[in-house]
């Protein structure tokens, strides 16, 4: 009997390990920074290259950075500056695997501001190299009906190991 027991656990541990890595509506909840998947739902999966020639184009792609930020008493608090590619928009926490509505409202929100109401307008979501808060964030863009999504899964890391410039950015105020 023991056995039996020992056995069913050594079966059942990695499965309850991995499924506690996701919230039951299938986003990644921990270890955010871990191999990614090779695609995000609802986006085309681009690399660095293929971000500097949408940056070139004629219909400029809307740039959104989620790293987090740590945000207390209406305020992020900011360590040191972030440097993302220039012309990025920083919507931190947007990424997490649990969200309450008023982060959810300001990712969508703020990514329809940006694109001036167009959900068929370019839109680029970034992080760091495997990192899972963009592509929590690109399914979420996703879901709330953006059609023209690219996600960055080499984010940062990548951008800056090609030597290319970079830009301090702040991040956009949420109105709540």
């Amino acid at each position: 009997m023991k056995a039996l027991c020992i056995l069913m656990l050594v079966i059942a541990l990695p499965v309850l390990a991995s499924t506690s890595l996701f919230s039951s509506d299938g986003y990644r909840i921990d270890r955010y920074r871990s191999p990614t998947p090779d695609t995000a739902p609802g986006a085309e999966t681009i690399d660095t290259k293929k971000l500097q020639a949408l940056l070139k184009a004629g219909l400029r792609p809307v740039v959104i950075d989620v790293i987090n930020s740590e945000y207390r008493a209406g305020l992020f608090i900011e360590t040191k500056p972030h440097t993302s590619v220039p012309g990025a928009f920083w919507l931190p926490n947007t990424g997490r695997g649990e969200l309450s509505q008023l982060w959810q409202d300001y990712l969508v929100k703020n990514a329809l501001k940006l694109t001036t109401n167009n959900q068929d307008h370019p839109v680029v979501v970034m992080c760091k190299s495997d990192c899972w808060l963009s592509w929590n964030a690109t399914r979420r863009l996703h879901l709330a009906g953006f059609t023209n999504l690219f996600w960055y899964k080499d984010g940062i890391d990548s951008w800056e190991s090609s030597d290319l410039p970079v830009q301090v950015i702040t991040p956009v105020p949420p109105e709540f």
